[in-house]
C-alpha cells in the first residue's frame, strides 16, 4: 500500500502502448540472437543452423559436420551471449546514473569504474597473470576506483552530487595515467600491444568461463536495479522530492552506485572498455517508451544486448582483421548522440 501510495505521488503513469514496444524490442533480440550464429568467417547456412539449435530440443539424426557444432555452441554462442550481457550491462547502468544524477551526459564509467577495470587489467597483462586473473584485476580495480569515489565524496560537505561526479572524474583522471604509466614500462614488442588491444574492447576470446563469472553480478545488480525501479523515479525527480515523499535518498544512491558498479565492473573485466553504449542506448530507449523506469529498464536492457551483438557481429565481418568494439562504438554512438543534440524535439525527460 505503501509503494503504491507513493508511486501516485511521484506521478509516475504507466506509457500506453509501451507493452507492444517491449515485444517488439524483445522478437528484434531474439531475431538479431539467432541470426548471429550463422555470421563469422565459418559460413553456417541458416537451413543447417535451425536444425542444429532444434537438435537441442527435440532428438534428430544429425546430417551436420560435427564442427558446426562446435563452432555454434563452443565458440559462438559463449561470444553472443556475452555481447548481449554486456550491452544490457552498460546501457542499464547509464540508464539508472541519468536519472540519479539527472544529466543526460552521464555514462556508466562517470565514478572512475571503467578507468579502474583498466588498470587493474593492464597491470594483470603486465605482469603475465592468465586470463582469469586479468579479468579478476580488471573487477576488483572497478570497484576498488568506484570505491574510492564515493569515500572521497561523502567528505565533502557540500553539494553531495557533484562532490560525486568530480571525485569520479578524479580518480578517472588517476587511474587513467596509471594505465598510461604501465603502458609506458611494458615490453612494447609483447605486453604493450596486449594491454592496447585489451583497452580498446573486444569479444573475440570469450568461454562460456567467462560467461558464467559475470552473470551472477550483472544479473544481481540489474535485478535490485528493476526491483527498486519505482525509486529511481522519484529519485529522478529530485532530491527534495524524494525525501519528501520518505525515500532515504542516501541509502538509495548507494544502492545504485553499487548495482552500477557490480554490472559495468564485471562487464568490462571479460570486454575490455566499450564506450558509448551506457551513454547512447539510454537515449534511445526513453525515446520509444519514456522516461519512466518501470519500462524503461526492460527497453534498456533488450536495447543494449541487441545494439552489442550487432556491432560485434559488424567487428566480425567488415574487415578482413577484427575491428575493436570500443572503436566502432564510438563511430556509431558519436554521430547519433549529436542528432540527439540537435534534434530538440526529444529534449531531456
Amino acid at each position: 500500500m505503501e509503494i503504491n501510495n507513493l508511486h501516485k505521488s511521484a506521478g509516475v503513469i504507466e506509457n500506453r502502448g509501451a507493452g507492444w514496444k517491449i515485444i517488439i524490442l524483445l522478437f528484434t533480440l531474439i531475431f538479431i540472437f539467432i541470426f548471429s550464429f550463422a555470421l563469422g568467417r565459418y559460413p553456417v547456412p541458416p537451413g543447417q543452423l535451425l536444425q542444429v539449435l532444434a537438435s537441442q530440443i527435440i532428438t534428430m539424426e544429425p546430417t551436420w559436420n560435427v564442427t558446426v557444432e562446435t563452432v555454434i555452441f563452443q565458440v559462438r554462442l559463449p561470444r553472443i551471449l556475452a555481447a548481449i550481457l554486456v550491452g544490457a550491462a552498460l546501457s542499464t547502468a547509464g540508464a539508472a546514473y541519468q536519472g540519479m544524477f539527472k544529466n543526460p551526459l552521464v555514462s556508466p564509467d562517470i565514478l572512475g569504474a571503467s578507468a579502474g577495470a583498466g588498470f587493474g587489467a593492464a597491470l594483470g597483462i603486465y605482469f603475465s597473470f592468465s586470463m582469469v586473473g586479468i579479468q579478476l584485476m580488471a573487477f576488483v580495480g572497478g570497484l576498488l576506483a568506484v570505491g574510492l569515489t564515493y569515500g572521497i565524496s561523502i567528505r565533502i560537505r557540500h553539494d553531495p552530487m557533484l562532490a560525486l561526479v568530480l571525485s569520479g572524474v578524479m580518480i578517472g583522471s588517476l587511474f587513467t595515467a596509471a594505465i598510461s604509466c604501465i603502458k609506458y614500462i611494458a615490453d612494447p614488442y609483447d605486453k604493450l600491444p596486449a594491454i592496447t588491444f585489451w583497452l580498446m574492447g573486444s569479444l573475440a576470446s570469450i568461454t562460456s568461463r567467462d560467461v558464467y563469472m559475470v552473470l551472477i553480478p550483472i544479473i544481481l545488480g540489474g535485478l535490485l536495479l528493476y526491483l527498486l525501479r519505482w525509486r529511481l523515479n522519484v529519485l529522478a525527480m529530485g532530491e527534495e522530492e524524494a525525501q519528501v515523499l520518505g525515500i532515504n535518498t542516501r541509502a538509495m544512491k548507494t544502492i545504485v552506485i553499487i548495482c552500477c558498479t557490480l554490472m559495468t565492473a564485471a562487464s568490462v573485466s571479460i570486454s575490455g572498455l566499450i564506450g558509448w553504449v551506457g551513454l547512447v542506448i539510454p537515449h534511445l530507449a526513453r525515446m520509444i517508451v519514456g522516461p519512466n523506469y518501470q519500462v524503461l529498464l526492460p527497453a534498456s536492457i533488450l536495447l543494449g544486448g541487441a545494439y552489442l551483438l550487432l556491432v560485434d557481429d559488424l567487428a566480425r565481418l567488415i574487415a578482413s582483421m577484427e575491428i575493436p568494439l570500443g572503436i566502432l562504438t564510438a563511430l556509431i554512438g558519436v554521430p547519433f548522440f549529436l542528432y540527439l543534440l540537435l534534434n530538440s524535439k526529444w529534449g531531456w525527460k
